[in-house]
C-alpha cells in the first residue's frame, strides 16, 4: 500500500522563463484541493545542497490566486548543480527527507531536469519527482515537437523588440547585430528573426562542422551587409544566435574572453559573460575600414529582457496544464508506468498530459539530457532562410551580381569571387 503523502515541495532552477509562477499557482491549487500541503523551495537546490531547510515557505490557494499573470518566479531560482559531487546530492535528499518531502515538482530547463533525474533514480522512489520543463532557449527534445515554456512568450517579447529597432535601423541608415541567449540551439533566434523579418539570422546549425572560427561567422554577416547594399540598402537587422560562440574554435573564444573561459556549475560555457555581439562588430568594422570605409555597427544582447516577461494567454494557458499535470502524476498510485515509477518529466502531447521517462530525454552517450536542436532541413527553416539577405553561391556566378557586389566592396570581381566562395 503506497504511503500518505503529506508534502509535496515544489523547487525552480535554472534561468527565469515566463510561465513559472503559473506553473506553482496550478500545482499549489491541486496540491491543496486534493487534501495535502504544498511547500515552496526558495532558491532551488542551493540551500538544500548545504543541508539548510531555511528556505521554506508553505504556500496556500490565497497565496498564488493571482500570480500566473505574473512574470519571474515568487520562488526565485538558482543554477546551484547537485549532482556536481557525489556528498552534494546526498545532502540534498537528506534534506528533503528532513522536511518530509517525498514528492516533489521541479521546474527547469535541461539542467534541471538532469537533477531531478539523478534524485530519483539515487532515491529509488522514496522521492518521487515530477519535472516541469522550461527554457526559452526551447532546447529540451518534448514529444510531438512541443515548445518548452517560456519560449513563445519570449520570442513574442523578442520579436517586438526587433520591430522597433529594425524602425531605427531605418532611420539612421546602420546595421544592428543582435545575439539572441539560446546556449546550444538558435531556436529562439530563429523564431525572433522569422517573427520580425529581420535582414539576417544566424544559428549554430547552419554550419555542420563541429567547429567554425570567428572569421566564417564574419564572412557571412559582412556577405549580408555587401549583398544588401547592392539592393540599395544601407541598414539592417542580424540576429547572430548566442549558441555560435559554443562552435567557435577555443582559439577565438580565448580571444574574446581575454581570460579564462567562463563555465557554469554545470560545466557550461557562460556565454552571458562573452562578448559575442562586441567582437562580431569590432571584426565586420575592421574588414571595411581596411578597405577605407567608416561602418558603423550598433551591438546588443537580447534575453535577459525576455526572461522574466509577463507570460502571453499561449504560456499561462500551458503551464497551467503542466502545473496541474504534475500534481496528478504523483498523487498517482496504482496506475502507473513501471518506467515512471519513480518519476518523470510532464508533457503535453495531443493535448493529453504524457509522463516521460527521465532516460528517454538522455543522450546515450554522455548521459545528460539531449538536446532539441533546430532542423535545417525542415519547412520552417527553410522559409525562414528563403527571406534572408544572404550571399549566396548564385550571387557568385552571376556575373552582372557579381560585379555589383564587387564594386560594393571595393573590389575585383575576381578577388570578390575567390574571397567570399563558399569552401565545402
Amino acid at each position: 500500500m503506497a504511503n500518505k503523502i503529506e508534502r509535496i515541495g515544489i523547487l525552480v532552477g535554472g534561468g527565469p522563463a515566463p510561465g513559472i509562477n503559473s506553473v506553482i499557482s496550478a500545482a499549489v491549487i491541486e496540491v491543496v484541493n486534493s487534501g495535502y500541503e504544498a511547500v515552496g523551495i526558495k532558491n532551488g537546490y542551493e540551500f538544500l545542497v548545504k543541508g539548510d531547510t531555511s528556505q521554506i515557505v508553505n504556500l496556500t490557494i490565497e497565496d498564488v490566486s493571482v500570480i500566473h499573470t505574473q512574470g519571474g518566479s515568487i520562488l526565485h531560482t538558482s543554477r546551484t548543480n547537485p549532482t556536481k559531487r557525489a556528498e552534494d546530492l546526498e545532502t540534498c535528499i537528506a534534506t528533503l527527507k528532513k522536511l518530509d518531502i517525498s514528492h516533489l515538482i521541479t521546474i527547469g530547463g535541461d539542467d534541471t531536469s538532469f537533477g531531478a533525474s539523478e534524485i530519483s533514480r539515487a532515491t529509488k522512489g522514496a522521492i518521487r519527482v515530477a519535472h516541469v520543463p522550461k527554457t526559452i532557449d526551447n532546447d529540451l527534445p518534448l514529444p510531438g515537437d512541443m515548445p518548452t515554456f517560456g519560449y513563445e512568450t519570449a520570442r513574442h517579447v523578442g520579436a517586438g523588440i526587433v520591430m522597433n529597432i529594425k524602425e531605427d535601423s531605418v532611420t539612421t541608415n546602420r546595421w544592428y547585430f543582435i545575439v539572441a541567449m539560446g546556449r546550444h540551439a538558435g531556436h529562439l533566434a530563429l523564431g525572433i528573426g522569422k517573427a520580425a523579418a529581420s535582414t539576417i539570422t544566424l544559428i549554430p546549425e547552419e554550419f555542420s562542422q563541429n567547429t567554425v572560427s570567428l572569421s566564417e561567422v564574419c564572412d557571412v554577416l559582412e556577405g549580408a551587409i555587401l549583398k544588401r547594399r547592392v539592393a540599395g540598402r544601407p541598414d539592417g537587422v542580424a540576429i547572430i544566435a548566442e549558441g555560435i560562440a559554443s562552435k567557435l574554435k577555443m582559439s577565438d573564444l580565448r580571444n574574446i574572453a581575454g581570460v579564462e573561459i567562463p563555465r557554469d556549475e554545470y560545466g557550461n560555457i557562460r556565454l552571458a559573460d562573452l562578448p559575442l555581439a562586441r567582437v562580431l562588430r569590432a571584426e565586420v568594422e575592421r574588414r571595411f575600414k581596411d578597405r577605407g570605409e567608416a561602418m558603423g555597427i550598433v551591438d546588443l544582447t537580447l534575453g535577459y529582457e525576455l526572461r522574466s516577461a509577463a507570460p502571453i494567454p499561449f504560456d499561462i494557458d500551458y503551464t497551467r496544464t503542466l502545473g496541474h499535470g504534475a500534481v496528478r502524476f504523483l498523487l498517482s498510485n496504482g496506475d502507473v508506468d513501471e518506467r515512471t515509477k519513480e518519476g518523470a518529466m510532464i508533457c503535453i502531447v495531443d493535448s493529453q498530459l504524457q509522463a516521460v521517462p527521465f532516460d528517454d530525454l538522455r543522450d546515450s552517450e554522455t548521459g545528460k539530457t539531449a538536446i532539441r536542436m533546430v532542423d535545417t532541413e525542415n519547412l520552417y527553416y527553410d522559409v525562414a532562410r528563403r527571406y534572408m539577405i544572404r550571399l549566396e553561391q548564385s550571387d557568385l556566378d552571376n556575373p552582372e551580381m557579381l560585379e555589383q557586389l564587387a564594386n560594393s566592396a571595393l573590389m575585383q570581381p575576381d578577388a570578390f569571387k575567390r574571397r567570399f566562395t563558399v569552401k565545402s
